[in-house]
């Protein structure tokens, strides 16, 4: 922060941060590992947090499937519900990235007084979303056809086996958009909507948790139209968006047009599964007014955010 510059002046930067900055491919994912690999991103946004207000969402894929694991493993133990174990992921991520982060800006300032918070964040989604009749999302262990044949909820023949299937449904509303607001305004950085936000949808007046898993992407793309976000910047394992991914023609792109990305989700040029959802997003948040909107890897955070690397979207 510049001398005379308060934290409400900054601009505000939502970094999304995929399941690669905890575990990267071929690792186990130890504690260890994943301390070591955040501090890469972190160490990056650490130094972003000295001219932009920051907010740090990310996915829990390998963290949720651990604890799926654990619960198939050991019959004894009592099954948790879905938000629930989103719920525990939130803070056990949101411990990890806190004290990280608080390293890396150590290592800039060791008397620095950055404020950091996990908020514990609900994603509102409707109860009638389509995608409730028709649950497309794998979670969890892979089991066999015929253990698979016994298990008390859906499943879906994966790649890696039988795996459990539940529905992914559209983000509504962040809940704790209010506070989250508040904490930016005020120069926290705040960690938010981990795994996507624990999906409830309205009893009445109040709130309940539905077995479902909110996209990352989308979730933060909705959270940082509703705090007033500057730029998004998603955070993967890839440089950007590719045409022809994985291919011999392969060619990553710079800069996208909105218009033109969303003819190629249409198309799916982009993968529903990985890609999709992140172009899907940065799309809906520059279309409702946002400035900046870039894909780009885990890497090249800084680079991305100066306009040196990653695809950009544009209005």
């Amino acid at each position: 922060m510049t001398p005379g510059e308060t934290a409400d002046k900054q601009p505000v930067l939502l970094v999304a941060l995929g399941g690669n900055a905890l575990i990267r491919k071929g690792q186990k994912g130890t504690t260890e590992e994943q301390f070591e690999n955040l501090a890469v991103p972190l160490g990056q946004v650490a130094r972003l947090s000295k001219r932009s207000r920051i907010i740090i969402t990310h996915g829990n894929g390998p963290q949720v499937g651990n604890l799926l694991l654990q619960q198939e493993c050991c019959p004894e133990i009592q099954r948790l519900p879905l938000e629930i174990l989103v719920a525990q992921t939130q803070g056990q991520i949101g411990y990890m990235i806190e004290s990280t982060l608080d390293n890396e800006l150590m290592k800039i300032d060791r008397e620095h007084d950055q404020l950091i918070v996990t908020v514990i964040t609900y994603v509102l989604v409707d109860k009638k979303d389509p995608a409730f009749k028709k649950p497309s999302k794998p979670i969890g262990p892979a089991f066999t056809a015929e253990a698979a044949s016994l298990l008390p909820y859906p499943v879906v023949n994966t790649a890696k086996g039988f795996r459990r299937v539940v529905a992914s449904p559209r983000p509504i509303t962040i809940i704790e958009k209010r506070e989250i607001a508040r904490l930016i305004s005020t120069g926290f950085i705040v960690i938010a909507c981990g795994g996507g936000g624990i999906p409830v949808v309205r009893h009445g007046r109040a709130f309940q948790g539905v077995d479902a898993v909110i996209d990352k992407d989308l979730a933060s793309a909705r959270l940082a139209r509703e705090v007033g976000v500057d730029m998004l910047l998603i955070a993967t394992d890839v440089e950007g968006a590719a045409l022809d991914f994985g291919t011999g023609r392969e060619r990553f792109l710079r800069r996208l047009d909105a218009s033109e990305g969303l003819e190629m989700l249409r198309r799916g040029v982009f993968p529903p599964g990985s890609m999709g959802p992140k172009v899907e997003a940065s799309i809906d948040f520059i279309r409702s007014g946002g400035k900046r909107a870039v894909i780009c890897s885990i890497d090249s955070i800084e680079d991305a955010a100066a306009g040196r690397a990653g695809t950009e979207i544009v209005a």
